[in-house]
């Protein structure tokens, strides 16, 4: 008998992290663009995060980094990586695959007409830099989840229709194992940024996901517009709890009540714009938060970046949340600093799958010797410090292809490696 549970597949982040300020309409990536990153430091960050999960008794995952510079892709722009044109070379090195949140939309077996597990390869056309992922996306997810009893992966819905995968997704059920209804999030307007999600986008992959109770709500274009690119900066849900800000949707008060509708059991905490304005909740990443359910019974927390807790207002707000009789119980403030500087948050980092870990490959999920491992070849392998201004030096571009060679290596994931 299946044993359906909650995985989270982390995005390891790759060799190549680096502050370009490719992500037009995040503000953080913006605001840091032409610093120094520190890639060694940043994949041990998200490691120890993966750790604190385990630590929790949650069941943990993790993908390989993606090939960069991706050499197929600029040479298919006529071009090679130490001829291009400066942002074409950043955008062919981005390590933007290590937020796996947007590597795919996920409906779980319970939700699904076929009863399998249905992922689809977000094309993230938007931005040029994280449109060649789905390629090495689709790579892997189709190596991770190959069982064809149990999974089935698609492909990207086709340009124009931009797709960012879950985080712009919700899922609200009683129990994981549980049918639930599944939200796709869209936008029409963000003023002066993009509206990455289209609802043309949504349809489709609901589609080919085969789910069969689904809403479709329109996010705030007023938060899109301060910031919030995709609605997990300020929505996060978890089985029958929706946590959002009170300006995180166009008509929420439409938006709630059909989800009731649909799953009476479900609980609102709606955070006030008078507590929390929506400047700091993006800049806290208050809501990219893993939203869990803790297995020893003791109600749900909240894995939160330190900002959150570095916020006056946010942890105020916070420190009253927990203190009440809601679901929310616990509050796990971990250091991603350097991805928060790149514009990802805790939820950005991983990809929710509710599967039974027996039908996932191994090689995928992690343990705290796994974890020992990879630590040790990011340490030892994993440049130290990366300025923008170095990306056209072939001893770094080598490095960084040497570095991901060892770990595909070490995970015997080398077929990857093409």
């Amino acid at each position: 008998m299946s044993r359906l549970v909650e995985i989270n597949f982390d995005g390891i982040i790759g060799p190549s992290h680096n502050y370009a300020g490719l992500s037009f309409g995040n503000m953080a990536s913006s605001s840091h663009a032409g610093e120094t990153a520190y890639p060694r430091e940043a994949a041990l960050q998200g490691i120890e995060k993966m750790r604190h999960n385990l630590d929790l008794g949650l069941a943990q995952g993790f993908f390989m980094p993606l090939d960069r510079p991706n050499d197929a892709w600029l040479k298919n722009l006529g071009t090679t990586v130490g001829e291009t044109e400066a942002h074409l070379r950043a955008a062919a090195l981005s390590a933007s695959s290590m937020w796996a949140a947007n590597a795919a939309t996920v409906s779980p077996a319970p939700d699904t007409q076929d009863s399998r597990c249905h992922l689809t390869v977000a094309n993230l056309q938007t931005m040029p830099h994280r449109s060649h992922e789905w390629t090495g996306t689709l790579q892997q997810l189709g190596i991770a989840f190959a069982d064809p009893v149990h999974f089935a992966v698609h492909a990207p819905v086709p340009q124009p229709f931009g797709d960012e995968g879950a985080a712009n997704h919700m899922r609200l059920c009683a129990r994981h194992d549980d049918a639930g209804v599944e939200i796709f999030v869209y936008g029409v307007s963000g003023g002066r940024f993009p509206a990455r999600q289209h609802v043309e986008a949504s349809k489709a992959v609901a589609r080919l996901n085969e789910a069969q109770s689904v809403l479709f709500v329109q996010q705030s274009e007023q938060a899109i517009a301060a910031g919030a690119f995709h609605n997990d900066v300020v929505a996060v849900a978890n089985e029958n709890v929706l946590f959002a800000h009170e300006q995180a949707f166009e008509d929420s008060a439409a938006f709630y009540q059909d989800l009731r509708d649909r799953l009476p059991e479900t609980e609102i905490i709606e955070v006030p714009a008078d507590r929390v304005s929506l400047a700091d909740a993006i800049a806290s990443y208050l809501f990219n938060a893993q939203l869990v359910t803790l297995p020893d019974g003791s109600g749900m927390a909240l894995i939160l970046p330190t900002e959150a807790r570095d916020n006056q207002p946010v942890w105020s707000y916070l420190q009253d949340l927990v203190a009440g009789n809601g679901p929310i119980r616990r509050l796990c403030p971990v250091d991603v600093r350097q991805s928060m500087a790149n514009g990802g948050g805790p939820a950005c980092l991983r990809l929710r799958v509710v599967a039974d870990p027996a039908t996932v490959d191994e090689r995928f999920l992690a343990s705290a010797e796994k974890l020992d491992m990879i630590a040790d070849i990011v340490s030892d392998h994993w440049p130290e410090a990366i300025n923008p201004g170095q990306l056209s030096d072939p001893a770094l571009i080598g490095s960084i292809r040497q570095a991901r060679t060892r770990l595909l290596e070490s995970c015997r994931l080398a077929e990857l490696d093409n």
